[in-house]
């Protein structure tokens, strides 16, 4: 049983305050699907072999606690056993995101972590509507791993970084 003095000193810590993240708005920014297959035809048997490339952007809004982010893919599919192209899909998914009570030096991992894994729902299913209206089997992307994304993000820099400086 706590004492008297304890009970005040549990009562004047402070509480931490909540993070608050709400999405205001969705909305493609960007859309492409290049079906090569119908422009040139493909002849013989096709095994695809896909490839998906994300970059995320993410900037602060003139409101008051309000960024947006842009997540953006890149997938090519071709054919493993000739390497001719059967699609590329480019999209550009963004979102308007209100957020308070995120600490300065840990925004700029929230908003190309949390907000893009809010977002990727929807982007996997624009990308398997478009590319089974596009002609071929839907295509159900895998989850994305947006923090290991971030980290070699960072990584990348840090090396490109140190590459760069001067020798001494």
């Amino acid at each position: 049983m706590a004492n008297n003095g304890e009970k005040k000193k549990e009562e004047q810590q402070p509480q931490p305050v909540p993070v608050k993240m709400q999405v205001l708005a969705q909305y493609i920014r960007d859309l492409s699907f290049e079906n090569i297959v119908a422009q040139k035809g493909v002849g013989g048997e096709v095994t695809p072999d896909i490839q998906v490339q994300v970059n995320l952007d993410a900037k602060k809004r003139s409101i008051e606690h309000q960024f947006e982010v842009i997540s953006k893919f890149n997938i090519a599919s071709k054919n493993k056993k000739s390497g001719d192209p059967l699609f590329i899909l480019e999209l550009e998914y963004g979102g308007i995101f209100h957020i308070e009570n995120v600490p300065e030096d840990q925004l700029h991992p929230f908003l190309l972590i949390e907000c893009p894994r809010m977002l990727f729902p929807y982007v996997r299913r624009i990308v398997g509507d478009i590319t089974r209206d596009g002609g071929f089997p839907a295509l159900n992307l895998e989850n994305i791993d947006f923090l290991a994304l971030y980290r070699a993000e960072l990584q990348r820099r840090s090396q490109e970084e140190a590459g760069n400086k001067p020798v001494s």
